[in-house]
């Protein structure tokens, strides 16, 4: 059967609804001082075409966590590729005065150079793939704990979280010791060392998980907390929300560059629905009514003309 022309035509020419999905959202949303932005990717799993030789669509998304907007998008074939994604990403986006969280696939030298250029702020994950400077940190903080933080210039945090038979307690150090760690002159504007420890106890069942990172823009520790929450939002928030409200998991859109399409505009309806507060309810019931409702779809298409209103 022959594609229809509609359906050709929509699944061509990508960077063009790329570019005017930027220009809707730098219209309506400025980013202020101090701003969250959670950079993450995710795999659109059906999004290859049978007994094609194409990889998986994986999409890094921007997502301004205080204000739960997408603010951009990159697609990249491969969870791998994201490194040279974040960069097309990040030119983008206004990152002044903002704190970017990315996690370990993500710190990279140049990385952190292009957000302190334009003008933000970065907290980094580490983990195993930052070979020394991991390790570096690690030792660190083992040396700190060991000593318990004695004669050593930190801060700490602590908070609990309580429910449903679970308790977790997080603490946070952070420290300025970057003079120790090896190379730490190649990374622009490094300026503390931070562990996260999680310990979760459950049915009598307590675990404990270290993480570590690296940071620039002397940050609070109460500011550092925030970055690592705000971080696992896009989790919880944005990846969650689109497989649940918009089903993206299921999606079967795969010829030419329809599945990236179809993920920008889920992004858009995504940031329309979830700053609508004239009807209750989850995304998908929001959904559900614009497609049977034409006042309240008309009412939702004026309203992400308004800045005010998101």
């Amino acid at each position: 059967m022959p594609v229809p022309q509609s359906y050709r035509l929509f699944s061509s020419q990508p960077k063009e609804l790329q570019r005017y999905f930027l220009n809707w959202i730098q219209f309506v949303f400025k980013i202020t001082e101090g701003q969250f932005i959670a950079i993450d990717g995710k795999t659109l799993r059906v999004s290859c075409e049978r007994g094609k030789n194409r990889s998986l669509i994986h999409m890094v998304s921007a997502w301004a966590t205080e204000n739960r907007l997408v603010l951009g998008q990159c697609k990249t074939e491969e969870k791998s590729n994201e490194i040279t994604a974040i960069p097309e990403l990040l030119k983008r986006l206004d990152l002044a005065g903002a704190i970017v969280s990315i996690d370990a696939m993500g710190a990279q030298k140049t990385i952190a150079k292009q957000i302190i250029e334009k003008g933000g702020n970065y907290v980094f994950s580490l983990k195993g793939n930052q070979g020394d400077l991991h390790q570096d940190v690690i030792q660190l903080f083992d040396a700190a704990f060991a000593k318990r933080f004695h004669g050593i210039d930190h801060q700490f945090y602590e908070t609990q979280d309580k429910g449903h038979g679970r308790l977790e307690t997080r603490r946070y150090w952070l420290m300025g010791q970057t003079q120790y760690l090896i190379g730490a002159e190649l990374w622009d504007g490094l300026s503390d060392i931070g562990c996260v420890e999680s310990m979760r106890t459950l049915k009598g069942k307590t675990s404990i998980e270290k993480r570590y990172y690296i940071l620039s823009g002397s940050p609070s520790i109460t500011q550092f907390a925030h970055s690592v929450r705000a971080h696992w939002g896009i989790e919880n928030r944005l990846h969650w929300m689109l497989d649940v409200g918009f089903r993206e998991d299921e999606s079967r859109a795969c010829l030419g560059h329809s599945a990236e399409n179809m993920a920008v505009i889920r992004h858009i309806a995504l940031n329309i629905l979830s700053h609508d507060k004239t009807k209750r309810g989850g995304i998908h019931a929001k959904r559900l009514t614009a497609g049977w409702d034409t006042s309240y779809l008309e009412r939702l298409l004026t309203q992400s003309l308004d800045p005010s209103k998101l």
